[in-house]
This record gives structure tokens, sequence and C-alpha cells, in this order.
């Protein structure tokens, strides 16, 4: 039996990276997926794909700052599949600017804390709720490792993941008491559309970004998806208001190695 067997979840950013990869394991895992994005064709392909392995999943078109269509896109989760157990709350944006804080631009930051930060909240009060009904549920947010060192040139994004890792203790505080836990997993680099781009743009970087992780490579996006799996599943029934690094050892300093 799958970690997930039996439970309805929903993960925003779905169409590609880890939000795909996620959607795939919990499918794997037995779970009943709602694949959200703003990418409607990436998205159904996504759906189709999971569909097309003998799972069961819809796509559902919904930008994460409009609570109009975050709450559109609860209540098309509860009506296919009847509830909502898990949600994994991925979608991003902005994290490219790469400006120094006081070049970067007030729409960039305002732009990435709507998605970011702004995305997060009205997913969560929507999500509650229903977790509410259902008698419980688990929500992952995700952030980033840099979150507890800092970044260089990407001041909004971090600013804004940080805000999550405050909102999804809070959260943890004032949902307990109803069975719904809050938690959230850090990233590190991982093989993503956006991080291809980054070398692309930056190919200089390469080398430095990947020689950050003591691991000496980027992770797969698999590879940040279990831990997301895990704390929707109930072998983490006792877990709440924590986060779960997953990058490599970009915390710890291996530079005499």
């Amino acid at each position: 039996m799958g970690l997930l067997e039996g439970k309805v979840g929903l993960v925003t950013g779905a169409s590609s990276g880890l939000g795909r990869a996620t959607s795939n394991l919990a499918s794997e895992e037995g779970s009943k997926i709602v694949l959200v994005d703003i990418n409607d064709e990436a998205g159904e392909a996504a759906a189709e794909e999971i569909r097309k392995a003998g799972g069961h999943a819809i796509y559902v078109h919904a930008d994460v700052t409009k609570p109009a269509e975050v709450e559109a896109m609860v209540a098309a989760t509860v009506s296919e599949f009847g509830r909502l157990d898990w949600a994994s709350n991925n979608a991003v944006g902005g994290g490219g600017a790469m400006k120094l804080l006081h070049e970067t631009d007030n729409a960039v930051w305002s732009s990435t804390m709507d998605v970011c930060l702004d995305g997060v909240f009205n997913c969560m009060k929507a999500e509650v709720p229903a977790m509410m009904e259902a008698g419980g549920g688990s929500i992952v947010n995700i952030i980033t490792a840099s979150v507890f060192k800092g970044e260089a040139m990407l001041g909004a994004y971090i600013a804004a993941k940080g805000g999550v890792d405050a909102l999804t203790r809070t959260g943890a505080a004032e949902y307990a008491g109803c069975g719904i836990r809050v938690n959230s997993v850090a990233p590190g680099g991982f093989e993503t559309p956006q991080i291809a781009n980054y070398f692309r743009k930056f190919p200089e970087h390469k080398e430095k970004t990947i020689n950050q992780h003591a691991m000496r490579r980027i992770g797969q996006p698999r590879e940040v998806a279990e831990p997301v799996i895990w704390l929707a599943s109930d072998r983490a029934s006792f877990v709440t208001g924590i986060c779960i690094p997953c990058e490599g050892g970009i915390n710890v300093n291996s530079h005499l190695l």
C-alpha cells in the first residue's frame, strides 16, 4: 500500500519541476491528484501523464495571486474527489530577478511577494476549511534552503520564502488542534527549467553553484518530492511546524575538501 493510498491532494505549480515530480510521486503512492498551474498546456499534459500511468488526476487552472481562483481550485478538488487531505504549495515566481537590493525594482519585489508569499497565504486560507471538513490534513509549503543563510542577488525571493517559513509555523500552531499539520521543505539547487535557464544565462556560475553543495551536485526533483510526500502522509502524523532541508549539504561548510 502506498504512503498516500486513498487520499486526495492538490499541488500548485504542478506543470513542471518539483510540482510535477511531487504530483507523479503522489500518484504512485496512491493519491488522487489535482494539478494546479497557469500553464494550461503543460498542466494538462502532466495530468494526462498520470492518467496514462493508471492514476487519478485532473488539471485546474488557477493563479495563486487571485483568491477567487484559489477558492475555485479547492472547490474543484472537493467536487471531483470528495475531499482534500493534503496540499503542496509549490507555485513560484520572481526568483530570477538577480539584482542587488538597492537595484531591485519595486514592481519585481511586489510581484515576487504576490506569488511566493501572498500566494501561499491564499492557498492555505482556502485549503484549511476543506481539510477541517475532511477531519484533518497536511499542508506542505516549499521554501528554500537559502532562507537559513541569505543569498546575494535574490533579496525579494529569499524574503518571500522567509515569510512562508514563518507562515508555516504559525499555521502549525493555529491548526494542530484541528488535526491539520503544516510543515515545509527547503530545497537547495535542483534540476528545474528555471535553473537550466539560469545556467544558460550565467554559465560561469554553474560550477560555483554545484560546488556550494557538499555533495558536489544539484538534486533531482524527485529527491525533493520524497520528503514532501512523507510529510503529506500519515507516517508523519506527529510532525508539525518543522522544515526539512533537502539541499545536498549547501548549509554546511565543505570548502576545505
